[in-house]
């Protein structure tokens, strides 16, 4: 069990109180809008953590597995599928090793719920590169996803030489230190625990040589979704991307 699963089953069941999970009701229209999801389409929820998105979805009629590297997470995401009534498929495993033999309509993996996150042993360059791949191999040809990734800008701009000396931000690799074990201080040292940063133009390349057609790089903050330039300080970004079928090229 690496640090990324220690911490995430530790911070299951205080996950849905933190402000930056609160914007769920407005992010499920977004996504069924920007999926282009037809009625009974299916979803892949890679990262779902508590089901927050996996949930509401099943709701309005898709048919939604959801995959979480925390037995703790999917177990309150199998608590709100319960309370709504609706079936969901939980799939407990690391996103980098999850090869699904199912083809999917469309897939999310918003939040840092697997990608950006990496612990002891994890290499920056290989490891997001694997869970888009097999995200990919997922999808119908045409088939939409929905990426949120942390924005490199904001680490650039808030990291200091001070920084790069101590290790706590690595420029060669985009990689700072996690600060989340500040949300679960019952968890002691965890200091494994490093996060990933991509600048708009390295995310669509990796996602190009994956073999997805990005349809743009846009601002992905939570609570502040939107088809729009990326703001430099913000957190996240959101990448609109779609498996590319023939004769399909790179648009923006």
């Amino acid at each position: 069990m690496n640090d990324w699963h220690r911490f995430f089953d530790a911070y299951a069941e205080q996950y849905d109180d933190e402000v930056f999970t609160q914007n769920t009701a407005a992010e499920v229209p977004f996504l069924v809008t920007h999926l282009q999801l037809e009625p009974g389409a299916s979803v892949l929820d890679v990262g779902c953590g508590t089901g927050r998105h996996s949930v509401p979805l099943a709701e309005r009629g898709f048919r939604v597995t959801g995959v979480d590297l925390s037995g703790e997470m999917l177990a309150v995401a199998q608590r709100r599928a319960d309370e709504a009534n609706v079936s969901v498929t939980w799939v407990q495993s690391d996103a980098a090793a999850y090869h699904p033999t199912e083809t999917f309509d469309a897939a999310i993996c918003l939040c840092e719920g697997a990608i950006c996150l990496l612990a002891a042993g994890d290499d920056p360059l290989t490891h997001d590169q694997q869970i888009l791949t097999n995200i990919h191999d997922a999808l119908r040809p045409g088939g939409r996803f929905v990426l949120n990734v942390l924005n490199a800008c904001r680490m650039i701009r808030a990291a200091t030489d001070a920084d790069t000396t101590s290790g706590r931000f690595d420029v060669l690799s985009m990689t700072e230190q996690s600060d989340v074990v500040d949300y679960v201080p019952s968890l002691g040292n965890a200091s494994g625990l490093r996060e990933r940063g991509y600048t708009p133009t390295e995310i669509r390349r990796l996602l190009q040589q994956v073999g997805y057609n990005v349809l743009g790089v846009h601002g992905g903050t939570a609570g502040d979704w939107g088809l729009r330039p990326p703001k430099l300080d913000e957190i996240e970004l959101m990448v609109l991307a779609e498996r590319a079928a023939a004769g399909i090229e790179d648009s923006a």
